[in-house]
């Protein structure tokens, strides 16, 4: 077992691929493929059930990821203690709510322990907005959502302003339809039995993609409302159907009888310009790079 191996373990943790984690890596897809046997072996067990191109977690997996970001952690933590240069001035960082809220925390506490001197300034938006505020240097780096490739097709303007920036997969949201308690399964749009979606802004691409799959239920209208606890007390007058991902429903004390319906995955995407990247962004870079994959019910930890 080395470094190498836990850093490859962590991007298919995280990415649930391995094409996607050799991108992010840097490897070939076989090269990683090799690697995770190679890791299994030296274990002796299995560290992920295989469906397809699909790589999910087993339980042995998810106990082991516990303790492969202590040591990508204390690892980076060693690499910068005999670094001579620190990391100082003013980081200005941009995310989303949802990421802030379920997958953030415990990074920024590592950051913040390793980097005092590093003034790190963070501003919640919509992806939309964030993505036009890292164009216009307004924010060194922002974390956002990822349109699927549908909607980019249709959305010129958006497609090109990431096109001139950097993109790194960071992390993958299950994007969920909170429906009131009681409401029936459903299998589509068609079988809502309720009045409006409750979403955030805009140029939230969490409710663009909600709203692109309710097309096809003509009468529904979406709800703009400013936070997620406000989404789901809509949900409980039972007029209404939240759009959130699974990570921040699972941070919130929620009836787990409540049914959900799942509208899809999304890719969490760091983007930054292109040769702008100053000594506090690197640091960041590799903390973040560090919590890759991070399980947000451990963020406290």
């Amino acid at each position: 077992m080395d470094l190498s191996s836990i850093e490859i373990f962590l991007a298919v943790a995280s990415d649930r691929s391995v094409t996607k984690a050799a991108k992010a890596v840097g490897r070939a897809p076989s090269n990683v493929t090799t690697r995770i046997q190679q890791l299994e072996d030296d274990l002796g067990v299995l560290l992920f059930s295989r469906d397809g191109k699909k790589m999910t977690l087993t339980r042995e997996g998810e106990t082991f990821l516990v303790y492969a970001n202590r040591l990508a952690a204390l690892a980076l933590e060693a690499r910068q203690a005999v670094r001579p240069l620190q990391p100082s001035g003013v980081l200005r960082v941009g995310t989303m709510e949802s990421t802030a809220a379920s997958r953030l925390p415990a990074a920024l506490t590592q950051f913040n322990r390793m980097w005092p001197d590093v003034s790190l300034h963070l501003t919640l938006g919509a992806s939309r907005e964030l993505t036009r505020d890292v164009l216009g240097e307004v924010l060194d780096c922002a974390l956002i959502a990822r349109p699927p490739g549908t909607m980019l097709d249709e959305d010129a303007d958006f497609n090109a302003e990431l096109e001139r920036l950097e993109i790194e997969p960071v992390f993958v949201e299950d994007l969920l339809l909170v429906l009131p308690s009681g409401h029936p399964p459903i299998h589509s749009a068609a079988d809502l039995r309720v009045g409006s979606l409750a979403a955030l802004e805009p140029g939230c691409t969490y409710r663009r993609i909600a709203e692109s799959w309710a097309r096809k239920s003509s009468g529904l209208r979406t709800t703009e409302l400013g936070s997620y606890h406000a989404i789901l007390a809509s949900v409980a007058t039972g007029s209404a159907a939240g759009v959130m991902p699974k990570s921040v429903l699972d941070l919130m004390h929620w009836p787990t009888s409540s049914p959900t319906h799942q509208l899809g995955s999304v890719d969490t995407i760091l983007i930054y310009r292109r040769n702008d990247r100053p000594i506090a962004f690197k640091a960041f870079h590799e903390v973040l790079s560090a919590a890759k994959g991070r399980d947000p019910r451990l963020a406290t930890n």
